[in-house]
C-alpha cells in the first residue's frame, strides 16, 4: 500500500502544478491563439511543419526523455536511497525543469523559431552567441556518440532474465521494424485520406507485434561481421544522416508519434501494475528512504549535494530539453496555447514517468545490474500482475513466459527513448551549424549534418582506453562531466532566458532563481572535480593522461560558465535588472 500512495501522491501533486503553475506561466506570457506561429508563417515541409497538440506532445516527450528519467533516478536512488531523489524529481521537475522548457519554448516561438543561443546574441552580445554555439553543438555531438555506442551494445548483448534468455538481437529486431513502422505511418498520412486516430489505430497494435516478432526472428549480425557492434554504430549512424535529411512528415512526426504513445503505454502498465500489486500485497517499498547524505565508498563516495542534481537530470530539470523546445519543437507549434501542454505538460509527464522508473528499485531491497536492467524487471514485474488472470503468474520468474515477453517490452521501451533522442540530435546538431555559418538550403544541410556525424563516425574506430587499468570506450570517460555540463546548459538557457524577460521588462525573477540554483550545483560539481584533481597532484600520485583531459574539460566548462555569467550581470547592470529598468536598453 505505501507503493500505491507513493504514486498517488506524485499524480495529485503534478497535475495540481500543471494547473497552478502551468496555468500561470500561460497567464503570464499572454498566451494566445490569434498570432501565427513559426510553423506556419515558415512553413516549407522538411523543418517548418504544424502539428496539433495530439501529434507534437507524444513526439516531444519521447525525445525530451532519452535514457535520462529511467537510468538517473536509479543511480541517484542507489546513492543517496529513493527519498531525496523523489523529492528532487517532483521539485525540480515543477520548479525549475517545467518554467525551463516552457521558457525555451516561448521564447523561441516569439523569436521566429530561433534557437536559445539567437536569443543569447540579440539579447547579450555576438561573443556570448559564439561560445553558446560552441557549447551546444559539442554537447549534442557528445550524446551521439554516447547513445551510438549504447545503442549498438544493447543490439548485440546476449542478457540474462532470470536464466532465461533474452538477446539483444530480438530488441534490434523489433527497433528496425519500429522505424520501418515510423516511415510508413508518414508516408500513409501524407498521401491518403486515413485520419490521425485511424492510422495510430493500425500501426500502434503493430509496434507490439514488432516486439514480438523480435523474439522469434532475432538479428544476430555476429556470423556476418567480425565486430557487430561496431557494425551496428555505423548502421545507426548512417539511420540519423537520413534522419536528418527527410522532411519532418516522413519520420520525426510519426516516429516521435508512435514512439510517445508507446511510452503512455508503458507508463499506464507500470502504473497500473504498481495499483494491482499494491492492493494485493505482493509489492512494498523495501529500499530505503534515505542511505546518507553520501554514497557508500563502494559506489564512489559521492556527497549528496551537488552530485544528486548532475545524476537526476531529464525527471527535473535538463539543458538538453532547451535546445529541442528551441530546435524542432518550436518549428512544429501549431499554437502558442499548446505550448503549455507541449512544453510544462511534457516536463511533467516526464517527471511522472522518473516517479514510476523510481518505483522499479523500490521494490527491491539490493539492487543489482545496470539500472535499465533493474527497470526493465521492475516493470515486467508490475505490468504481469495486471495480466494475472489471463496467464498463470509464475514466482519463478524464469518459468513466467508472460515476465520474459514484458521484459522484452520494457527492452525496446529504453531502446525507443534512445532511437528517438539520436534522430533528434542530429537534426540540432546541424540546425546549430547552419545557424553559425549562416548555411542555407538543400547544401547548407547536407554539409551541416555530414560535419556533425563525421566526429562519432571517427571515435567509434577509437578503441577503449585505459582508466585505472579498467578499458572504457571513450564518451564513458568523460560521463561524469557530461552530467555536470548537461545541468550547466539548463543553468546557461536559464540565464540567456532571465535577460531576454529582463529586457523585455516581463517577470525576469521566475527564470532568475532556477538558473541560480542550477549554476550553484554544476559550478560546485565541476569545482569538486578541480578538488580532485588537485589532491592527487599534491600527493604525488600518478594522474593518466585521460584524467588530465577530463581536468582540461572540466576547467573549460567552469570558465565558460563564469564568462557568459559576467556578460550577463554587466547587461543587467546596463538595464537596472535589481532596480529601476531602461525600456530595452
Amino acid at each position: 500500500m505505501q507503493l500505491l500512495i507513493f504514486l498517488l501522491v506524485s499524480c495529485v501533486v503534478l497535475l495540481l502544478a500543471y494547473r497552478i503553475v502551468g496555468g500561470a506561466l500561460a497567464r503570464a506570457c499572454r498566451l494566445t491563439s490569434e498570432r501565427n506561429t513559426p510553423a506556419h508563417t515558415k512553413r516549407d515541409g522538411i523543418d517548418y511543419e504544424p502539428a496539433r497538440v495530439a501529434i507534437l506532445l507524444p513526439q516531444h516527450f519521447s525525445a525530451i526523455a532519452a535514457a535520462g528519467p529511467i537510468v538517473g533516478p536509479i543511480l541517484a536512488a542507489i546513492y543517496f536511497g529513493w527519498g531525496p531523489a523523489w523529492l528532487w524529481i517532483i521539485l525540480g521537475g515543477i520548479f525549475i525543469g517545467g518554467i525551463h522548457d516552457f521558457l525555451s519554448l516561448v521564447g523561441s516561438v516569439r523569436h521566429g523559431a530561433q534557437s536559445i543561443a539567437a536569443l543569447i546574441r540579440q539579447y547579450m552580445n555576438p561573443r556570448s552567441h559564439t561560445l553558446f554555439l560552441i557549447f551546444v553543438w559539442f554537447s549534442l555531438v557528445y550524446v551521439i556518440v554516447a547513445f551510438t555506442d549504447v545503442t549498438a551494445g544493447t543490439f548485440v548483448q546476449k542478457a540474462s532474465v532470470a536464466g532465461a534468455q533474452a538477446p539483444g538481437p530480438a530488441v534490434a529486431t523489433s527497433s528496425m521494424l519500429y522505424l520501418g513502422l515510423a516511415f510508413m505511418m508518414g508516408a500513409v498520412l501524407r498521401h491518403t485520406r486515413i485520419r490521425p486516430s485511424r492510422a495510430k489505430a493500425i500501426f500502434l497494435p503493430l509496434v507490439l507485434v514488432s516486439i514480438v516478432a523480435g523474439v522469434y526472428l532475432p538479428l544476430d549480425i555476429s556470423g556476418i561481421v567480425k565486430n557487430p557492434q561496431m557494425a551496428w554504430g555505423y548502421t545507426l549512424l548512417i539511420y540519423c544522416f537520413v534522419a536528418a535529411m527527410v522532411p519532418l512528415w516522413l519520420l520525426l512526426q510519426p516516429r516521435g508519434e508512435l514512439g510517445g504513445y508507446f511510452l503512455y503505454l508503458v507508463m499506464l502498465f507500470g502504473g497500473l501494475g504498481i495499483i494491482v500489486s499494491s492492493l494485493m500485497g505482493v509489492h512494498t517499498i523495501r529500499y530505503p528512504f534515505f542511505t546518507g547524505w553520501r554514497a557508500s565508498p563502494a559506489l564512489g563516495g559521492y556527497p549528496l549535494f551537488p552530485i544528486l542534481f548532475i545524476t537526476v537530470a531529464c525527471g527535473a530539470c535538463s539543458g538538453f530539453h532547451s535546445i529541442l523546445s528551441s530546435g524542432t519543437t518550436s518549428k512544429q507549434l501549431d499554437r502558442e496555447r499548446d505550448a503549455q501542454p507541449v512544453a510544462y505538460g511534457g516536463m511533467l509527464l516526464e517527471t511522472l514517468f522518473a516517479c514510476i522508473s523510481l518505483a522499479t528499485i523500490m521494490i527491491v531491497a539490493k539492487p543489482a545490474g545496470k539500472p535499465d536492467a533493474i527497470y526493465a524487471a521492475g516493470i515486467a514485474d508490475f505490468a504481469r500482475r495486471i495480466f494475472s488472470p489471463v496467464w498463470r503468474v509464475s514466482e519463478s520468474l524464469a518459468a513466467d513466459a508472460g515476465y520474459r515477453m514484458l521484459y522484452q517490452f520494457a527492452l525496446l521501451c529504453f531502446a525507443t527513448f534512445v532511437f528517438d533522442t539520436l534522430d533528434v540530435c542530429t537534426r540540432l546538431a546541424r540546425y546549430v551549424l547552419m545557424e553559425a555559418f549562416g548555411w542555407k538550403g538543400m547544401g547548407g544541410r547536407w554539409v551541416a549534418t555530414f560535419l556533425t556525424l563525421a566526429i562519432p563516425a571517427l571515435v567509434l574506430l577509437v578503441p577503449p582506453v585505459s582508466i585505472g587499468g579498467a578499458p572504457q570506450p571513450l564518451w564513458r570517460v568523460f560521463w561524469g562531466i557530461f552530467g555536470s555540463s548537461n545541468q550547466l546548459l539548463a543553468a546557461l538557457a536559464l540565464l540567456g532566458l532571465t535577460v531576454w524577460l529582463a529586457r523585455t521588462g516581463s517577470f525576469w525573477w521566475v527564470s532568475f532563481f532556477p538558473c541560480l540554483f542550477m549554476m550553484v550545483m554544476t559550478q560546485w560539481s565541476l569545482l569538486l572535480n578541480v578538488r580532485d584533481y588537485v589532491m592527487k597532484l599534491r600527493t604525488g600520485g600518478v594522474i593518466e593522461t585521460m584524467t588530465q583531459v577530463q581536468f582540461a574539460i572540466n576547467c573549460s566548462l567552469l570558465f565558460l560558465s563564469i564568462w557568459l555569467l559576467v556578460e550577463a550581470l554587466i547587461i543587467a547592470g546596463k538595464i537596472h535588472i535589481f532596480g529601476k529598468r531602461n525600456a530595452q536598453a
